[in-house]
């Protein structure tokens, strides 16, 4: 009976103080900083009034305090009990945006209730980081094969193809943050490193035309391939050298050849193209004779390296083709000044116009910034969004440099706490479930933060705590709390 009280029981004295005040220190300066990015002169008392962005904001903290609470009183068991469930109502509730949500900056990922917006995705990373932590955390499930690692894949894939479905690609890509949980729990390196050279292969594919950087990676296969020969390796690698200039200069050499042959150039529109044909029969007449050798390992390796390459060259020519035909034309411009920097002062009054801005808002606020309420470009709104996705700006020109350090060491402070939380947990359940919450805290910060000075492409997403939106506070808030009350009970597991 005494245990029973005990599981039921408000454990105020058990509550990790350290993550309760960081987070309400967050929310406090968070609300103040809405207030300051949306202050009028003419209302200073606007954080009363409900129409006001600092008022709705006033209201979600207020009932995210009293949703805490609630958290508090009920037993820590429901979470793990109801993680499914809680996941599934989740999943059904998000599709419903695509067909009857509210659009706000091309996206269908609203609800519209009244004079409130409701983001279901932000309710989403809520669901999916109970339904991995219980899924996870369940008997016989090993990441060591192929049955689990589809599982948990699919866990966290699911919600990110309803999301690219609502066309919010910043949402989506915060999920990808559950691979820090599966690394935790015990995923080989094998698929991280598979993961960042994706990663590097999309990159290139958007940097440079791609027909030439696969044919630089069939160089460097090829340069692996010719290692292995036996005989006339001479011969050989003065073809693979010969290949070098071909590569840099193919366009002026094709445009030789088809004088020569004369042949009209307006047939050939995509001259890049043709590279692949040269390059192609390179890696055939490498790769055959070490193939045909009939060592079973050596096949094995070759079949492994020939899927790599064709991998790779499927993302850089799929990247490529997604970014510049199916992404909206300021999408693709944002994506075009994030790489090349360069262009942002040749685009200074379209798609680089926020960031360009939200850097000149955080630098004149130089160390100790202009004060509370005294930011210029706030007050002129030379930043759109600026109290949702670039409130970032906000503190930088207000606190300044001081301000911007403050922010980011509390932040610091809290993704560092919420880990020694998840280390001290004796439940496999509860540990997993706080390496979810540290990894969408992270994503969410180190984006948004970076988005602001073009170390990210603008892709709209919120800072936790910080940035106006109702959803988005809630979503953070029941992580947490659900979080608090795990852990404080966390010997009873």
């Amino acid at each position: 009976m005494a245990t029973s009280k005990q599981t039921t029981a408000l454990p105020l004295g058990e509550i990790d103080r350290p993550l309760l005040l960081l987070y309400t220190i967050l929310v406090v300066v968070g609300w103040l900083m809405i207030y300051a990015a949306t202050y009028e002169s003419a209302s200073p008392l606007g954080f009363f009034d409900l129409g006001h962005t600092a008022g709705k904001q006033l209201l979600f903290i207020l009932l995210c305090f009293t949703m805490i609470f609630v958290i508090m009183m009920v037993n820590w068991s429901f979470w793990r009990t109801f993680a499914l469930i809680i996941y599934i109502i989740s999943m059904l509730i998000m599709p419903g945006t695509i067909f009857f949500g509210r659009e706000i900056n091309g996206a269908n990922a609203w609800y519209q209730i009244g004079g409130f917006s409701i983001q279901p995705s932000e309710l989403a990373k809520f669901g999916t980081c109970l339904a991995m932590a219980g899924y996870l955390s369940s008997t016989g499930v090993n990441l060591r094969e192929w049955s689990s690692r589809l599982v948990a894949f699919g866990i966290f894939l699911l919600p990110v193809l309803i999301v690219v479905l609502q066309h919010d690609v910043g949402s989506a890509l915060v999920f990808f943050s559950f691979m820090l949980v599966l690394y935790r729990e015990g995923l080989a390196s094998i698929w991280y490193s598979l993961g960042f050279g994706a990663v590097a292969m999309v990159i290139l594919g958007l940097l440079y035309e791609p027909p030439y950087v696969v044919a630089a990676l069939i160089l460097v296969l090829t340069f692996q391939l010719i290692s292995r020969f036996r005989d006339r390796t001479r011969i050989w690698w003065a073809v693979w050298f010969a290949c070098i200039p071909l590569l840099i200069w193919w366009k002026t050499i094709f445009l030789w050849l088809l004088n020569l042959l004369h042949k009209d150039p307006l047939q050939f529109p995509n001259p890049a193209l043709w590279v692949l044909i040269p390059f192609g029969l390179l890696f055939l007449a490498t790769f055959l004779p070490n193939y045909l050798r009939k060592n079973n390992l050596v096949q094995s390796q070759l079949r492994t390296w020939a899927l790599l390459l064709g991998l790779s060259a499927g993302l850089i020519f799929g990247a490529n083709f997604a970014c510049y035909t199916l992404l909206a034309p300021h999408q693709q411009q944002r994506i075009k000044i994030w790489l090349n920097p360069a262009e942002a002062s040749a685009n200074a009054r379209g798609a680089a116009y926020n960031l360009l801005h939200s850097q000149m808002a955080i630098g004149s606020g130089g160390f100790f910034g202009k004060g509370y309420l005294n930011g210029n470009m706030t007050k002129l709104k030379y930043v759109p969004k600026q109290s949702t996705d670039y409130i970032f700006c906000t503190v930088g020109e207000e606190q300044g440099f001081i301000g911007v350090v403050a922010i980011i060491v509390l932040f610091t402070l809290l993704l560092y706490r919420i880990t020694l939380l998840a280390e001290r947990q004796r439940s496999n359940f509860s540990r997993i479930y706080a390496y979810g919450v540290v990894g969408i805290i992270f994503t969410h910060f180190i984006v948004n933060v970076g988005m602001t000075m073009n170390v990210f492409p603008t892709i709209g997403i919120p800072l936790p705590f910080i940035s106006y939106g109702g959803s988005s506070l809630i979503g953070f808030s029941l992580m947490i709390g659900v979080l608090l009350k795990l852990d404080s009970n966390r010997n009873l597991a």
